[in-house]
């Protein structure tokens, strides 16, 4: 059995680098597209209910718009929280320079720090 040593090409994250940079991609698309889908929207409710001329609706839609505009800045945040909190986790005990790696994948996937370690586990060859 081959011991792992963390933080080196034998740990957990530097292994699976490749998974933890494509869920930063997809969190950095989520990231983008879903906040200004959720504003598209809600302009879209809000402009519908103007051109119908109807107080209610326009009171109604006024308050989804803002309503979506919270959630989609909400939304925008939170791989930053999500990355605030792994970076507490992470600097607990001799995990740190392993977990660093996971940390930089996700929350940065084009990084230096994680194109290594992600090639290596894609099985791409480095160019010198």
């Amino acid at each position: 059995m081959e011991e792992v040593i963390v933080g080196s090409e034998a740990g957990f994250c530097y292994g699976s680098a490749n998974v933890w940079q494509t869920v930063g991609y997809v969190l950095m698309v989520f990231k983008i597209i879903i906040p200004i889908l959720l504003i598209i929207f809600g302009m879209i409710d809000l402009g519908k209910a103007v051109i119908a001329s109807k107080d209610d609706e326009i009171k109604k839609a006024t308050k989804s718009l803002m309503f979506r505009a919270v959630s989609a800045i909400c939304i925008f945040f939170i791989p930053t929280i999500v990355g605030l909190l792994m970076g507490l986790v992470g600097s607990f005990g001799n995990l740190k320079s392993d977990f660093e790696i996971c940390r930089k994948c996700i929350s940065n996937p084009m990084s230096e720090e994680c194109a290594g370690p992600a090639s290596d586990a894609w099985g791409v060859e480095k160019e010198y």
